[in-house]
């Protein structure tokens, strides 16, 4: 994506950014976070979506101190694209973990999406308070397309777990909709809808169009699928991992983020992007 806009190098993440670095952008991620505080606490320490946030609020104050005034930071801000992926890692890592955590139990899967957006709305209207003002936001993909899904749950390897799948889309369905919400509640500011379950399901239906040979398999992993546990360190990986969809029991490869981040930044198809593509997003 960075590429796309035109960046000569990636952005700094927020613990390594210092001084003037930080306006050329930060990346706030954290491995394993989620929406919820909870999220992925068996993998150890992360920094949830509030975090994220609150750091981001930290790199403002900074912002404020090194242009001079609160007005010249809030132009500024204005014209910057605030890229934000999260949920995936509430289903992963959370809902479909119940000897771990007893959200499944608490919520059906509409109540879950439904909790999980009013969440990521409090945090929306933080960041637009806090200067932003285009903001894209990813979808989730289709986690019970994974190899670790598959290896777990598919009885043949090959097809995809519906019960993940759908409560995946629900989630989508509500984050379409927060976007309307966004727009309409902030009529200065513009969020947009990637739908990157959309275009793993182009990819799905017709990998070699897209050059894959293997879309229900890790590159590197170990197990059923490549996926039961995921690439190991000294493990040697596949030959050919562009002809991979998957680099390990999770994430996609390099060659199918590409696809995803070209679609978002310039829509293929309708709806790919909603209710502008990136491209659109960062002339407004």
């Amino acid at each position: 994506m960075a590429e796309l806009l035109g960046f000569n190098g990636y952005i700094s993440p927020f613990a390594t950014a210092r001084g003037r670095d930080i306006l050329r952008g930060v990346n706030y991620a954290s491995a394993a976070a989620g929406i919820r505080e909870e999220t992925g606490q068996q993998l150890g320490g992360r920094i949830s979506f509030r975090g994220q946030v609150q750091n981001y609020q930290r790199t403002v104050s900074q912002i404020v101190n090194l242009l001079g005034d609160e007005n010249t930071a809030a132009n500024y801000l204005s014209k910057c694209i605030y890229s934000i992926g999260l949920g995936s890692n509430d289903y992963l890592n959370n809902y479909f973990m119940p000897l771990v955590y007893s959200s499944s139990r608490q919520f059906t899967p509409q109540q879950y999406a439904n909790v999980l957006i009013q969440a990521y709305a409090q945090q929306l209207t933080i960041l637009y308070n806090n200067g932003a003002r285009k903001l894209a936001l990813f979808g989730v993909g289709q986690i019970g397309c994974s190899p670790n899904a598959l290896a777990q749950n598919s009885p043949d390897g090959r097809t995809c777990v519906a019960r993940i799948n759908s409560a995946n889309q629900l989630f989508n369905n509500e984050l379409r909709s927060l976007v309307d919400r966004f727009n309409n509640q902030f009529p200065d500011a513009r969020a947009i809808y990637v739908n990157v379950y959309g275009i793993f399901q182009d990819i799905l239906n017709n990998p070699s169009s897209f050059g894959f040979r293997v879309t229900n398999a890790g590159c590197c992993g170990v197990g059923r699928n490549n996926g039961q546990i995921t690439c190991l360190p000294f493990q040697p990986p596949c030959r050919n991992r562009k002809a991979y969809l998957f680099w390990d029991a999770f994430h996609p490869t390099e060659s199918a983020n590409a696809i995803i981040a070209r679609r978002a930044y310039n829509a293929q198809s309708a709806s790919d992007a909603y209710p502008v593509d990136i491209n659109r997003l960062a002339q407004i």
